[in-house]
């Protein structure tokens, strides 16, 4: 199949600019070229960082009924043109054109909460006759924009996670510039293309694609960013955090999220829910499923009945609607899931379904008896590969959950309200899904972790809480 490779413009402070130099972008199914995107330069960030600092500083009372006008034109332009949404999803990433268009449908929504959340910036009012002496005083507090707001977004949702830093950043009155994963840059700056159609205000959107040594260590530095907004790996989120300096900063870092099975679950219904949660989008997903703890009791009608529905997976084209699971984003990650699987093996860990690797493709697979000592069995694997361990009680799973350096979500499966709480009460982790597999989100809830997943919470309305600041106000009054 022929693909015409297509040069993009970088969007910078609301205009569409070339660049001298270019980097591409492949197709990681076949490693087919399809688009030349701008590669910027330090001096390009510099002057998005300068133009988006100064729409700030001269518009600093943008009214919040043209915010969510922006907003939701921003999102009736996504939803009028989905397919080319979708299929620039696909083609540049691991998704298949089934999931992206799931993303897609979601990218929409996030916007459109943002436009809603806009209205809901509020203060409240302080009592300050509660101390004696102040009762001559009244106030309240509001939150007004924090300023510029820096964002670094990653390869696995290069819409819906562009749109989670863009919505509320625009919803709290903030500018925002950026940089997009070099892998998939395109749907970030079609996203940015939603909003220039939509009619925002120039210097407030800069998307800036390119090296993350050149303009990302720009992008965190600068004083003039007020806030950085960082979703992708650990390591990367520490060296983010010691650059970043006296600002703030808000971290989405990945997890290696633990599900707990009880016997008095419904068996079908978790098997179905974990192994989606395990294999969609290939594992490559921060709330992706990689450690399931089951009851001894159930562990072998569990274990054969997971290893039934996975291997009846369609792995191959990800742009065919029977595909389940496609490519993974780099071939050189699909050897890096495969060495850690080879590692675990050579450990003693037991392989009953996939554990082989064509190209950038890695089948879905299912281990037991791996060592809690092994790198896949601590690390976030990032990758099509599950872990299975029987248990002797929910305590012992609860305290096995809990062992790595993660905590970003958990789930349990059981009918029992008591044990349901014990977990909710003991899992140390941002998220507790019951009944549900890890692998559950809705754009509007909180979203984050504790421990090596992250500092703060996503979610529509808790990043314009972190996008705002607060500011109390006190009127003494006389004759009181």
């Amino acid at each position: 199949m022929h693909t015409e490779v297509i040069s993009e413009k970088m969007l910078l402070a609301g205009e569409w600019m070339n660049s001298e130099q270019t980097f591409d972008v492949y197709n990681p199914q076949d490693n087919r070229l399809i688009a030349k995107v701008p590669l910027a330069t330090k001096e390009d960030m510099l002057l998005a960082i300068e133009k988006g600092a100064a729409v700030y500083e001269n518009n600093m009372e943008w009214p919040i009924h043209k915010r969510m006008e922006i907003l939701n034109k921003a999102a009736d332009y996504i939803q009028q043109n989905s397919d080319m949404y979708a299929n620039t999803i696909a083609l540049e990433g691991s998704k298949t054109i089934t999931e992206a268009r799931g993303e897609v449908k979601r990218t929409i929504q996030t916007i459109r909460i943002s436009a809603e959340e806009t209205r809901r910036i509020q203060g409240e009012t302080i009592n300050f006759d509660q101390n004696e002496g102040s009762e001559n005083r009244v106030g309240y507090h509001y939150r007004f924009p924090i300023g510029l707001v820096g964002a670094i977004t990653p390869f696995n949702d290069p819409l819906n996670l562009v749109a989670h830093k863009i919505g509320p950043a625009i919803a709290a009155g903030n500018p925002i510039v950026v940089k997009p994963a070099s892998v998939t840059p395109l749907s970030a700056l079609l996203l940015g293309e939603a909003f220039t159609k939509a009619g925002l205000p120039k210097g407030y959107l800069s998307i800036i694609p390119g090296s993350g040594r050149e303009v990302g260590e720009t992008l965190i530095t600068h004083p003039a960013v007020k806030m950085v907004s960082f979703t992708g790996g650990l390591e990367t989120g520490k060296k983010i955090a010691h650059q970043a300096g006296l600002k703030k900063v808000n971290m989405e870092l990945g997890s290696n999220s633990p599900v707990i099975v009880l016997k008095d679950a419904d068996l079908f219904a978790a098997v179905k829910s974990c192994v989606s949660g395990a294999f969609s989008a290939v594992g490559q997903n921060c709330i992706g499923v990689q450690r399931i703890y089951i009851e001894k009791d159930i562990f072998p009608e569990f274990l054969e009945l997971f290893n039934e529905l996975t291997s009846q997976l369609n792995v191959g084209d990800k742009m065919l609607e029977i595909t389940d699971v496609g490519p993974m984003i780099k071939e050189e990650e699909a050897k890096r899931v495969e060495s850690w699987v080879l590692e675990a093996l050579n450990e003693g860990a037991k392989l009953h379904v996939g554990g082989k690797r064509f190209g950038s493709f890695y089948e879905p697979t299912v281990l037991s008896n791996v060592s809690e000592n092994s790198k896949i069995a601590n690390e976030e694997v990032f990758g099509p590969v599950v872990i299975l361990y029987p248990i002797d009680s929910l305590e012992e799973a609860v305290e096995r959950s809990n062992k790595v350096d993660y905590g970003l979500h958990a789930g349990i499966f059981t009918k029992d309200v008591d044990k349901a709480f014990y977990s909710i009460q003991h899992l140390n982790v941002g998220g507790v899904m019951v009944n549900d597999s890890t692998d559950y989100r809705i754009d509007s809830m909180p979203f984050g972790g504790v421990k090596g997943s992250g500092l703060g919470r996503e979610g529509v309305r808790s990043s314009i809480e972190a996008m705002t600041e607060t500011k109390v106000v006190c009127f003494k009054l006389k004759g009181i």
